[in-house]
């Protein structure tokens, strides 16, 4: 049986539209929003000891950890923009025989997001 060609590819094709650029630093600032999600499972678990937590909570207010805080914080923003971006393209509704407006969709997740923002933001500073 003959193989089939399979052209190779660039190591850069990521880099050759706007989209698969896009698409790739979606993917790569999930990294960044995993690893904050591990920097506060450690934080929380180092709350338990008084004197390591406060050690950690003065070193929280370094003018670096403030810089990486919202580092992350863009990352998270544009991970979050870009993914209620493509939730039309995946989540597909049909109303009897038409299809809902893909901008209809992106902006009932984007309000749905900013509502519970607004809620945890508001439990958090009451």
């Amino acid at each position: 049986m003959p193989t089939q060609y399979s052209r190779p590819l660039p190591r850069s094709w990521w880099l050759q539209k706007a989209n698969y650029f896009i698409f790739m630093v979606r993917e790569l600032t999930s990294l960044a929003v995993f690893a904050y999600a591990v920097f506060l499972v450690v934080l929380m678990w180092q709350a338990a000891d008084e004197a390591s937590f406060s050690a950690l909570y003065d070193a929280l207010h370094s003018p670096w950890s403030i810089t990486a805080h919202l580092v992350i914080l863009a990352l998270a923003l544009f991970h979050t923009g870009t993914w209620i971006a493509l939730t039309p393209k995946v989540l597909v509704l049909w109303r009897e025989d038409e299809r809902v407006a893909p901008n209809l969709i992106a902006s009932a997740n984007g309000i749905g997001w900013l509502v519970v923002s607004g809620l945890v933001i508001w439990l958090v500073l009451s």
